[in-house]
């Protein structure tokens, strides 16, 4: 690598947000990210002395639209620029549509949805400066197939790949790319609620016969990073072991 690139990740204090800040950390990249509350994850991350001038935390509400636009000029600020941004921030209500409450259907858009546009609107002017950047949408497979009980969370992860498809557009002649990933279920917080049930019928669905992990995502988000990924944008690769086809 010859240079640490400077990267936002939105919500990394568990789940794949964790996996990915301790991943591009271990490969040297400086990271920032934020979430809601701080866990035992960030606190070991703070106390790192070594890691000080690398990371950078901050605790706020992803709904608050005044702290994410702090954050990205705070993370601005400490590095001098900002080469890529992973949106991954999400928070998912299961729940029959009918029975989903209008609190429940508006935080998840507030969230999903009104969070990633205004961290991809702060990043992207940073980027439109540099005339150089990578934004990375955290999408899902449930955006592309449905599933019962996760209507509103798979309709904020569509609107967000058609974000992705129209922001390559506007940015791609000031050579910024704007790639989603679309994992399957994976083992983190957000698939705990799954039943026994729930899981035997997503491995059964899943040609490669198992739920995915977060480090499974790694290798996608390295390549989409790298030079390798130049000429990609606009695209949504899906990471879900052939679940979807």
């Amino acid at each position: 690598m010859s240079q640490p690139l400077v990267i936002i990740v939105s919500g990394g204090s568990r789940g794949l947000g964790r996996s990915l800040v301790e991943r591009l950390l271990g490969q040297g990249h400086c990271v920032a990210t934020f979430s809601r509350t701080q866990t035992e994850f960030i606190e070991q991350l703070m106390a790192e002395s070594d890691l000080e001038k690398r990371f950078h935390y901050e605790a706020f509400n992803a709904a608050d639209v005044v702290s994410l636009r702090s954050f990205v000029q705070a993370v601005h600020g400490k590095f001098g620029r900002l080469d890529a941004l992973i949106n991954n921030v999400a928070i998912a209500h299961d729940g029959l549509l009918a029975m989903t409450s209008e609190t429940d259907i508006q935080q998840m858009l507030d969230v999903n949805l009104r969070a990633t546009f205004v961290l991809a609107k702060e990043s992207s002017r940073l980027m439109l400066v540099q005339g150089a950047g990578c934004i990375i949408q955290i999408s899902s497979v449930v955006a592309q197939v449905g599933y019962r009980g996760l209507s509103v969370y798979s309709a904020t992860k569509a609107g967000l790949e058609g974000l992705t498809r129209s922001l390559a557009r506007e940015l791609g002649s000031r050579g910024i790319r704007v790639n989603a990933v679309a994992p399957g279920f994976l083992e983190t917080d957000m698939s705990e609620g799954l039943s026994d049930s729930q899981r035997e019928q997503i491995i059964r669905r899943t040609p490669l016969g198992r739920i995915g992990d977060a480090s499974d995502i790694g290798p996608c988000i390295d390549f989409l990073l790298s030079p390798g990924a130049d000429f990609i944008t606009g695209q949504v690769i899906t990471v879900d072991g052939g679940a979807s086809v």
